[in-house]
């Protein structure tokens, strides 16, 4: 009899709850498979740096389980529907006494879960399904009135009153398997089969989780104690810098909270602000994902306010081609969309700005952004790109008020008050003052070849006003 464990997003061997269960006790043997879904991944969303990245994670994971002994089977298939099918066939082929994987809250990856699970149970193998991405799993969390939560404040405070008590630890890597004991036959499909994916170094990120550890323990040594005063800040290097390694599953949630509660004197609020202020940010990461599974229309890029899928967005290719080159005419807005592409990642405050931008600004559609960042970032999710969408456009859960409208210029003068972050992308405006960077005169603008604002602030917020108000009756 053997175990087997089919990895996802979760490309790790450290706290990994399927993993650790499947190797609880010695005396079954484990064995583990994951597939390579090139079409289905591109179906949703997902660029070819990020996929390039995915594909580097399973290689490496591959190595680390090869380490404790434990054979990966990784498979190319054009879909979910075929990695079900070829699943089902391989536990037909060989005996299995129990699947063992972590929840994905997607619809897609979910009703592919359901179907995988009830053959399971009709051919008599266990299935254990462990909840990875959250600490408390989606739907254990409740109004008074039995309904999920639908803000971020009192969500947080139930999730910290459910918590406080007890901060789960990590479970460590499993110990070295003995892999003489598992069938030649087993051990001969497994190493014919299997397909590692080729990969291409990236100069920027590298798709293992050590490198997550390493930069969690950089992280909570160096800037989180002063997280809260610079977070906001795009030209420092003072956020954690962790979403893309828990985007990938090779860093797990529980890692970063646990070893937060550690640092702040083993508190998940009341402690140091920095390190509270992050803690509130992974809240906000476990908030979208219990939405998901609330909401699955969510999955389906519906406005998370019904009212709000009769906004009459405008159809403007042209401005939104602007939007993605990086060629509005708003420093701060072009700067973050030449980061986001040239590093696959994008500071969060300018998330917001960008977002409201093409929003607000633009009245493009939301759904046009998600996409975007979607293809673009390296640590692009279903749940937090689409929340973080829908609130900047507020047509989300908690979303901001649809007259709250960033002015890029005001937010720049803010958070870039010397313009160094502009510069460091748009070199171009490095010759004007310090505070010219923001907003060139036409002259200067002119001087520096950079464009003229795509719409004039005023203009293009009262615009947003009065579409918003119209909707919202």
């Amino acid at each position: 009899m053997t175990r087997l464990v089919w990895f996802r997003t979760d490309l790790r061997i450290h706290d990994n709850p399927a993993l650790a269960h499947a190797r609880r006790n010695n005396d079954e043997d484990t064995l583990a498979i994951t597939f390579v879904v090139e079409p289905q991944w591109q179906q949703h969303q997902l660029g070819e740096r990020r996929i390039n990245l995915m594909k580097q994670a399973i290689a490496e994971l591959h190595a680390s389980l090869s380490n404790i002994g434990i054979p990966l089977l990784t498979i190319t298939k054009a879909s979910f529907a075929e990695c079900e099918e070829h699943l089902i066939k391989l536990m037909q082929e060989f005996t299995f006494s129990e699947l063992n994987f972590n929840i994905e809250y997607e619809v897609n990856e979910r009703l592919r879960d359901i179907n995988v699970s009830r053959w399971c149970h009709d051919n008599d193998i266990v299935v254990n399904k462990f909840h990875d991405q959250c600490l408390i799993a989606p739907g254990e969390l409740k109004t008074l009135g039995g309904d999920p939560y639908r803000v971020y404040s009192p969500f947080r405070k139930s999730w910290l009153k459910e918590m406080q008590e007890f901060c789960p630890a990590p479970c460590a890597a499993p110990e070295k398997q003995d892999e003489t004991s598992i069938s030649q036959n087993t051990l001969i499909h497994w190493q014919e089969n299997t397909n590692l994916p080729k990969w291409e170094t990236d100069d920027e990120w590298i798709a293992d989780e050590n490198s997550g550890h390493e930069r969690l323990r950089e992280f909570l040594d160096k800037d989180a104690l002063h997280y809260h005063e610079w977070r906001d800040i795009p030209d420092l290097d003072a956020t954690s810098g962790l979403s893309f390694y828990l985007a990938l599953g090779l860093l797990s949630p529980r890692q970063c909270i646990y070893t937060a509660w550690q640092s702040n004197a083993c508190a998940l609020s009341g402690g140091e602000e920095g390190i509270n202020t992050w803690i509130n940010e992974l809240i906000w990461r476990e908030f979208y994902r219990h939405l998901l599974v609330a909401y699955p229309n969510l999955c389906k890029h519906k406005s998370f306010k019904p009212d709000y899928d009769d906004i009459k967005w405008r159809d403007a290719p042209d401005d939104f081609q602007r939007w993605c080159d990086g060629e509005t005419g708003y420093p701060i807005v072009d700067a973050a969309m030449k980061q986001l592409k040239e590093r696959g990642w994008m500071h969060n405050r300018l998330r917001m700005i960008t977002a409201m931008f093409l929003t607000k600004h633009l009245l493009i559609d939301w759904r046009w952004g998600e996409d975007y960042f979607s293809k673009h970032l390296v640590d692009a999710d279903l749940a937090s790109n689409n929340g973080g969408w829908q609130w900047s456009a507020s047509t989300g859960a908690d979303g901001a008020p649809y007259f709250r409208i960033f002015n890029p210029t005001t937010q720049s003068e803010r958070f870039d008050s010397k313009g160094y972050f502009i510069v460091q992308y748009l070199p171009k405006l490095g010759g004007l003052p310090a505070k010219s960077r923001h907003n060139p005169s036409a002259a200067e603008r002119l001087q520096c070849k950079y464009p003229a604002p795509v719409v004039e602030h005023k203009y293009g917020r009262e615009r947003a006003l009065e579409t918003f108000k119209a909707c919202a009756g």
